[in-house]
């Protein structure tokens, strides 16, 4: 797998004769880890088939704007929200004029235009339409408004005429569609330490205090910051999701290893604190199972509070982050506490979010956050705790090059 793995493309097939490479690239994304979804125009299906494409990607194949199952959920409109990046393969002038028109006339034609997601094309046709100045015009516009483009390849055309116009190699695309979607390393150089998951604190050899922590914030943000380059620390309590990629490990139990973990970890240019650290331990736990016997009352145990992670880190100091963002976990008050906690911890950034039962964030898959800095709040949508993952990393590479 490379960069590209669970990243997702739709893959516009437009009708010239290099559609036939279409199925190549379609097989080299898939090897790399990357979901394609195919929109065939009428014409690109005079060159390849549906069913190869459907074979290839694993995926339905689009053909038609007016469809009534599809379009039934407005399917040109979730088409291109599902994708990463949009790639057109070939590009032909026609579908180049239509964008850059502004033309809706087919589902294609539909997708791109509804799209706000990233445009490649892979332009190809006769040499003389390429040089032709409308073609150079409709491309000066498009590259204008942010679409970026691969070739065309200067060689021997299917008309027998040679010069610019043939459609780039699907290797090529592959590497333009991985410049297009793997992020820029900008926090290369750098080095973040991230917490994550619960903590467990001892009551005896087989019992434990802990919370309803998955880690997947967490990991989730290590993993982000180290697309970008960071070299990240990632000190995890016990979870069951697998190890982010290109991150060094330090598996912790309690929160005293977590701070101790932290401490060796330093020094650092930023550090994040999304671990769902327990407040309290207990004072003296025993060194054999507790046992139930009968007729007894059960056991009090008397709690200490546990070491504050992010106060002690972020306090001022040669050794301090020049970032440190903590997260706030609240289930009352969100924002009067989060508030409040910035402050007191003397944090730089806090993450607030609301981990009431019903919002089913503490251990589930989505995230809705608070980001409170010395300039104000910013209130993110709900999103999956990926997509705040990569955007709360985009922010810190921001915060860390100014």
């Amino acid at each position: 797998m490379s960069g590209l793995s669970g990243k997702r493309v739709l893959l516009i097939i437009s009708g010239g004769i290099a559609a036939f490479k279409a199925a190549e690239l379609i097989r080299l994304l898939r090897r790399a880890g990357c979901g394609v979804t195919c929109v065939l125009t009428d014409n690109g299906g005079q060159f390849v088939t549906p069913l190869t494409l459907q074979a290839l990607s694993e995926a339905k194949v689009y053909t038609e704007l007016f469809s009534l199952t599809d379009e039934n959920e407005m399917g040109h409109i979730q088409l291109s929200r599902a994708a990463d990046l949009l790639v057109v393969a070939p590009a032909t002038a026609n579908i180049l004029a239509k964008m850059a028109c502004g033309l809706a006339d087919d589902l294609a034609s539909t997708v791109l235009l509804a799209t706000d997601k990233p445009v490649l094309v892979a332009p190809a046709m006769n040499v003389r339409m390429w040089l032709h100045a409308a073609t150079r015009a409709n491309m000066a516009t498009l590259k204008g408004r942010g679409v970026a483009a691969i070739g065309p390849n200067e060689g021997a055309m299917a008309c027998n005429e040679y010069g610019p116009g043939r459609m780039a190699e699907p290797a090529e695309i592959l590497t333009a569609i991985e410049t297009a979607l793997l992020p820029s390393k900008k926090l290369a150089g750098r080095h973040v330490i991230v917490t994550s998951g619960p903590t467990h604190e001892p009551i005896d050899p087989v019992r434990y205090l802990a919370n309803r922590s998955s880690g997947r914030q967490g990991h989730s943000i290590a993993a982000a910051l180290a697309e970008l380059g960071a070299r990240v620390t990632l000190v995890s309590g016990p979870v069951s999701i697998p190890d982010p990629a290109g991150v060094t490990m330090r598996r912790v139990e309690s929160a005293a290893q977590m701070l101790a973990a932290c401490q060796a970890a330093l020094p650092a240019d930023a550090a994040v604190f999304a671990a769902a650290v327990a407040d309290w331990r207990v004072a003296n736990t025993s060194e054999g199972k507790i046992k139930k016997q009968p007729g007894t009352a059960a056991p009090s145990l008397e709690l200490v509070p546990n070491p504050d992670i992010l106060a002690t880190i972020a306090a001022s100091g040669p050794a301090r982050p020049r970032l440190v963002v903590g997260f706030a976990a609240e289930t009352d008050d969100l924002m009067a506490n989060a508030q409040g906690k910035l402050r007191r911890k003397n944090a730089d950034w806090i993450v607030a979010n609301d981990v009431s039962t019903e919002t089913g964030i503490m251990g589930g898959v989505e995230n809705e956050i608070h980001l409170i800095t010395a300039a104000g709040v910013e209130d993110w949508p709900r999103m999956e705790k990926q997509e705040v993952a990569r955007r709360l990393a985009a922010r810190i590479a921001e915060a860390l090059s100014s």
